[in-house]
């Protein structure tokens, strides 16, 4: 018999479950899929947005879109089409129910574990054909899997050690070619997120200006210490440097945004007798939201505009 057996709403970056169906199947086949979910949730941000696998007498399909994948566990003689607009339903429904900033920064899994309810009625729904929508467009999804078809994921690179991390390149019919860095994507930017980059901006070019101003007074006055212009403008360009972090991936960038964090406080402290505390609150507060801002946005591998 045909059927959806199981499925999960995964992130992305870091293989955190946030919702899953409620199995009552404990066979030797089940608890080896199981398995797999879990490897398939740590190679996520390294594979294209569509992919199967398949093994043996059953099937693991997902797709993945903005930061989040939405993976099933099916017999092997389901149709695809049938399982893909299953998991397009999972999508839509949860990105109308749950925001970015929500699934971007929950740190328990299955946080969103309420989402069950939803996939059990849906399974049910497509485990019994006759109680199918008829507004649903099969057509459209048959033609989408002809012209894009899903990645076919086999055993051995999922069992591998190195997986999809050092291939070069993946082929992927009707798209041409990924590159083996897709995670240098970021996900799309929010309102806090460009709050932060306006205010990063801002605190720059404050310093930019004061520093101007310091050289000025340098130049009138002989006495004046040059050491508070080198503190301007690095602290201008700490803050230019975590915009740059913020729009693009750069290899160790929690990291380097962290130091950047630390410099501007070592610049503002230095400047303390030159500010007021106000001034100092303001810029150091500045500098910590937008690290937080590059902490939260993370690398994405997928397509935004993803739409089965």
């Amino acid at each position: 018999m045909s059927m959806i057996l199981s499925a999960s709403v995964v992130r992305v970056r870091d293989g955190l479950p946030l919702s899953a169906s409620t199995d009552y199947e404990q066979s030797t086949g089940m608890q080896e899929c199981r398995k797999y979910f879990k490897m398939l949730s740590k190679k996520l941000s390294q594979l294209p947005d569509r992919c199967t696998l398949k093994t043996g007498q059953y099937n693991i399909n997902f797709i993945s879109s903005l930061g989040v994948s939405y993976m099933m566990l099916c017999t092997e003689n389901y149709p695809s089409v049938l399982a893909f607009c299953f998991l397009d339903e999972l999508q839509k429904e949860f990105i109308t129910t749950y925001n970015m900033m929500k699934t971007n920064t929950a740190v328990r899994p299955y946080c969103f574990i309420e989402f069950d309810n939803f996939i059990q009625r849906t399974k049910q729904r497509y485990n019994n054909t006759r109680s199918l929508s008829t507004k649903m467009n099969l057509a459209d999804m048959q033609t989408e899997i002809k012209l894009r078809p899903p990645y076919q994921i086999s055993l051995s690179e999922l069992g591998s050690a190195n997986g999809f991390a050092h291939s070069l390149v993946v082929e992927y019919k009707g798209t041409g070619k990924i590159s083996a860095a897709p995670h240098q994507r970021l996900e799309p930017v929010t309102l806090p997120g460009i709050v932060s980059f306006v205010l990063s901006l801002l605190c720059g070019a404050l310093n930019l200006i004061r520093g101007f101003h310091a050289i000025e007074s340098l130049l009138q006055n002989e006495g004046e210490d040059f050491s508070y212009v080198i503190a301007f403008f690095l602290g201008t360009a700490a803050c230019l440097y975590q915009c740059y972090l913020f729009v693009y991936y750069t290899g160790w960038r929690n990291a380097k945004s962290f130091l950047t964090f630390g410099l501007i406080c070592l610049c503002n402290m230095y400047l303390y007798e030159l500010r007021n505390l106000w001034q100092l609150f303001f810029h150091v507060t500045v500098g910590a939201f937008s690290t937080l801002q590059i902490r939260l946005r993370q690398p994405q591998g997928k397509s935004p505009d993803y739409n089965v």
